[in-house]
């Protein structure tokens, strides 16, 4: 199953994917004289994979942090963060509470790059990440937050920059992914077609302040794109470096009654950068 995914994750990475982050036109044919050398042309830029772990041979040494029960609420549940064989899973329980009483949070961030090094996502920088997710049923959209990806400044009280979230819209379920500080919906599709399956995601940011910043965001199930959605001239910067998020961070503030003992499982993480 993990092979799978990752054959769809690992085609090539390039075409009208790079055009949606800034990939530098190809240059355009010589029309000069016949007997003229043509200029060299510059190197066109490329993806490059900074980033591979497995969680069979990491574990969660694959990241920065780990924020397990920071606040110590349920240690009968520990670990709620673990691999398990080729995915990291997620735990979360209903009786879970993170340092702020009203939420829930059981996260990883960062990309590790060996015991004292980790890649800083910094301004003017293009990066992409990819994986599989695997939403189970119990892991629903709520009325208020529930977040199972965020980019965010590292430091305590930062905005989030971007978020991947399950919500409720007028009692529906979705997976939407929003840039807060941009205020920008990049886009919004059905949950329910998602659960109990693996989704493969891509996503693309391009880390610029004020309108310099770009993102695009696809998902796919199986051999079918379920969305795949762009925006360019949005902020994706606060200040010091980008740091992504993964995990389940929730609010215990919703209405529908669909909080309840879940899950998330990842598999195939993936880094690139555009260089």
């Amino acid at each position: 199953m993990n092979a799978s995914r990752r054959g769809v994750l690992g085609a090539a990475l390039g075409g009208a994917a790079g055009a949606a982050v800034g990939l530098p036109a190809a240059p355009s044919a010589h029309v000069g004289p016949a007997h003229a050398t043509p200029a060299a042309a510059a190197p066109a830029a490329s993806w490059q994979q900074k980033w591979a772990p497995t969680a069979s041979g990491d574990g969660l040494g694959a990241f920065e942090t780990v924020e397990d029960d920071r606040a110590d609420s349920h240690p009968a549940g520990h670990p709620h963060i673990y691999a398990a064989g080729n995915n990291w899973r997620f735990n979360m329980h209903t009786v879970d509470r993170d340092t702020s009483t009203d939420r829930q949070r059981q996260e990883v961030t960062g990309l590790r790059t060996g015991s004292s090094g980790y890649l800083k996502w910094t301004q003017g920088q293009t990066w992409r990440i990819t994986y599989s997710m695997y939403i189970p049923s119990s892991l629903k959209a709520t009325t208020t937050f529930t977040h199972i990806m965020q980019m965010k400044q590292p430091g305590n009280g930062t905005s989030p920059i971007v978020v991947q979230s399950l919500r409720r819209v007028n009692g529906v379920q979705t997976i939407e992914l929003n840039l807060p500080i941009a205020g920008v919906l990049v886009g919004r599709t059905g949950l329910d077609p998602l659960h109990d399956r693996w989704t493969d995601v891509d996503f693309q940011i391009k880390v610029g302040n004020g309108m310099a910043g770009s993102v695009r965001w696809i998902l796919k199930s199986g051999s079918t794109t379920v969305i795949d959605e762009s925006r360019t001239g949005v902020d994706t910067f606060l200040a010091d470096r980008v740091r992504p998020k993964w995990g389940i961070y929730r609010s215990l503030g919703d209405t529908s009654g669909s909080l309840q003992d879940t899950y998330l499982l990842l598999t195939d993480l993936r880094g690139y950068q555009l260089v």
